[in-house]
């Protein structure tokens, strides 16, 4: 009977299901497994950022972990992520696949992407300097304050009869945030003043003190006599900012950049100022649907852009998830003919004034300290 019993237990045994498999990814740019838990121990594999990696054994500040060409060794806790912070970036990943790019820009140094805006946020993939993104939405969200520092107040006017003036909370300084795709198409949240937006120095000298958001080609004009070893030279829309975080539009001027085919050299051929802009640009190739001449009916360069509406409200970020979403906003639409930018008006179209942008305190060293990319 006790043979039975023996026999009956040990069946069950081979008959229960294996728990599942635990996977833990690399965090660092690179480490290495070691054979031991100890001051002195042996290199068994070297593995790098986003490396799945499974668990095998935990210790008390360790994982012993098999790489996917089955070498063992243990690793420290810090330096992976689990299964659910991977998650979250695939998943960040497959709900923005088919977002369209509204501007380029470049990685200044070794950063990591987050899962949302915030410097507390989970982080995984690590990007390399000089690495090519694609920007994809802007957040703004208050900067957080270092740790035993208090929130600045402000003083308000006299309240007179002697009264003493009461203190008031200052607004908070903000930092931008923007989510971004990479060339492998990970996808994550990274710091504005982490990068640079992908904009040539021929036109950044232009600037005039401000930042450059996005940087687009409208076409091309061939001047055989240019100094450039290609003669097919670029025509650009450029919006821009002022160097100022936490704005809740995101440029306040839209520039094109023609070129002179007599002087060799970049002209202003159109500029919008004063304005609370929203990305994305549209551009496309198309005649005047509404012109009546020939050069109006022949396909030129168009693009078209938002601002905010004065009749829209106060544009207020998003307090958690720092998302801008305009109110009201007027569309315009122009096509470049020739050096000539003219304005598309359809019929029908409303008028309506557009909101102005409160103005803004202009940094002394705005263009003396950035450097030229």
């Amino acid at each position: 009977m006790s043979a039975c019993v023996t026999i009956g237990l040990c069946g069950c045994s081979r008959l229960r299901p294996k728990p599942p498999a635990q996977y833990v990814y690399v965090t660092a740019k690179q480490t290495f497994l070691r054979d031991r838990v100890a001051a002195v121990s042996n290199r068994t594999a070297t593995v790098g950022n986003g490396d799945k990696l499974q668990v095998l054994e935990h210790g008390r500040r360790f994982v012993r972990v098999q790489t996917e060409k089955g070498e063992q060794g243990w690793i420290d806790e810090k330096v992976v992520a689990t299964q659910e912070i991977f998650d979250q970036f695939e998943t960040l990943k497959q709900q923005h696949k088919d977002d369209s790019t509204v501007a380029s820009a470049v990685v200044r140094d070794e950063v990591y992407l987050h899962a949302a805006p915030g410097r507390d946020t989970e982080r995984f993939y690590r990007l390399g300097e000089g690495e090519k993104l694609k920007l994809l939405a802007r957040a703004t969200l208050p900067k957080p304050l270092p740790p035993g520092v208090k929130a600045a107040t402000a003083k308000t006017a006299a309240t007179g009869k002697g009264a003493p003036a009461p203190d008031i909370p200052a607004p908070p300084a903000m930092e931008d945030w923007w989510l971004v795709r990479d060339s492998k198409g990970d996808t994550g949240w990274l710091l504005s003043r982490l990068m640079d937006v992908d904009a040539p120095d021929s036109i950044t000298r232009y600037a005039e003190g401000q930042r450059i958001v996005g940087a687009y080609v409208l076409t091309t004009v061939n001047d055989p006599e240019a100094e450039q070893a290609d003669k097919n030279i670029p025509i650009y829309l450029t919006v821009m900012s002022p160097y100022k975080a936490g704005l809740t539009y995101d440029y306040d001027q839209v520039r094109v950049f023609t070129w002179s085919v007599k002087k060799h050299r970049y002209e202003t051929g159109f500029r919008d100022k004063n304005i609370e802009g929203y990305l994305p640009i549209t551009i496309k190739t198309a005649p005047d649907p509404y012109g009546k001449s020939v050069a109006a009916t022949t396909p030129a360069p168009t693009f078209t852009y938002r601002v905010l509406s004065d009749q829209s409200g106060p544009v207020i970020p998003d307090p958690v998830t720092g998302a801008i979403v305009p109110g009201k906003t007027i569309q315009k639409t122009y096509r470049l003919e020739g050096n000539l930018v003219r304005p598309i008006i359809q019929p029908g179209t409303p008028k309506g004034g557009e909101a102005h942008p409160a103005p803004q305190e202009k940094k002394k060293d705005a263009t003396k300290s950035k450097k030229k990319r």
